[in-house]
């Protein structure tokens, strides 16, 4: 869906239309909003965001891995190559991150390595908002966290962009 939609148009969708002007908000991950679905009708823009944010929140921690595993890697070859979704080519290119140096870009990709290795999924992060100096800074902090409190973070993040996602889709 582009351009914006007020929350009455929303309720008024039935659930495959729904499913399809929501679906990519969580990345590759069309079941979040197929959840989400459950909750209309919605009461206000926050309520459906709420009702996102519920529906990650209370998946299992497979479903969590498979959304968060469902993540390009941020100024990983995928977006660099433009394999990525629409809202993550432009959440990354506002960041900065389609404009890297070569030394820039091996520093992503080590630490993107890194980050894989010691918690089986992509480092994630709400980039809207952030330099690439603000991304590598959050990374290093983070890729010394213990795996329980990275996953709760990443996704907490993955909430974030959803909320943001949605902001720019959803009228007031």
């Amino acid at each position: 869906m582009t351009g914006s939609s007020g929350i009455a148009a929303i309720n008024a969708m039935d659930r495959q239309a729904f499913i399809a002007a929501f679906g990519d908000i969580a990345e590759h991950s069309p079941w979040v909003a197929d959840r989400a679905a459950n909750a209309r009708p919605f009461a206000n823009r926050d309520g459906m965001i709420a009702a996102f944010t519920d529906a990650v929140l209370s998946a299992g921690e497979t479903m969590q891995l498979d959304l968060l595993n469902a993540h390009p890697d941020l100024a990983g070859r995928a977006a660099i190559s433009g394999e990525i979704g629409a809202d993550s080519r432009s959440e990354q290119a506002g960041a900065g991150l389609d404009r890297l140096n070569q030394e820039e870009f091996e520093r992503f990709t080590r630490l993107n390595t890194a980050y894989r290795e010691n918690f089986g999924f992509p480092f994630i992060l709400a980039v809207r908002g952030a330099t690439k100096h603000d991304i590598l800074t959050s990374f290093e902090a983070r890729i010394g966290n213990d795996r329980a409190s990275e996953l709760s973070t990443a996704v907490q993040q993955v909430c974030r962009i959803m909320r943001f996602r949605l902001e720019d889709r959803i009228a007031e």
